[in-house]
Parts: structure tokens; C-alpha cells; sequence
């Protein structure tokens, strides 16, 4: 089961006791922030949690499967995660 933006307003809603609308916009404005971040090529640390970083790809030479035409391959921005020591821990303690 997948943890979805709804679950996550739902328990800010629960937790900290804002009306889900609040819960909603802050969730929205959080998701907004980083995405502009990772737009403009800026890495976003989240202590505890992790990294998102914007990787570029370079240019390739492809090979069509059907005709075996050589083509290329046009580069591009990808998005990586590498999780933090504390969340690798926690995710694999035994508590």
C-alpha cells in the first residue's frame, strides 16, 4: 500500500490540528518549494531524510529495435534520491 498526499494532509490534520484545508496547503506549499528547487538544478536536503538531486544526462547514441537505425538519444534531466544514514537505520533496525 502506497502512502499518498491525501494520507500525508490527513495526519497533519490528526497530529498537529489544522482543518484538512490547512493541511492541504501546507502539504501543497511544501511539494511546490522543492519542486521549484529541482527546477532550477538546486539540490534539496531534508535532514533526517535524505537528498534529491538533479542529474543531467548526456546525449547517447540509441539503436532503434525495429529497423536497427542508429539514433540519438537526447539528453536529459533526471531526478535522484539517496536517503540519509539515519533513515537507512531506521528503516532497517528490528524495532
Amino acid at each position: 500500500m502506497a502512502l499518498t498526499k491525501a494520507d500525508i494532509v490527513e495526519r497533519i490534520h490528526e497530529k498537529v490540528g489544522f482543518s484538512k484545508k490547512e493541511a492541504s496547503e501546507v502539504v501543497d506549499s511544501i511539494f511546490e518549494v522543492i519542486k521549484r528547487q529541482l527546477e532550477h538544478g538546486r539540490k534539496v536536503k531534508v535532514s533526517g531524510f535524505g537528498n534529491f538531486v538533479v542529474h543531467a544526462k548526456r546525449p547517447r547514441k540509441g539503436r532503434n529495435p525495429q529497423t536497427g537505425e542508429t539514433i540519438i538519444i537526447r539528453g536529459r534531466r533526471v531526478l535522484g534520491f539517496k536517503a540519509s544514514p539515519m533513515l537507512k537505520k531506521s528503516m532497517n533496525s528490528e524495532g
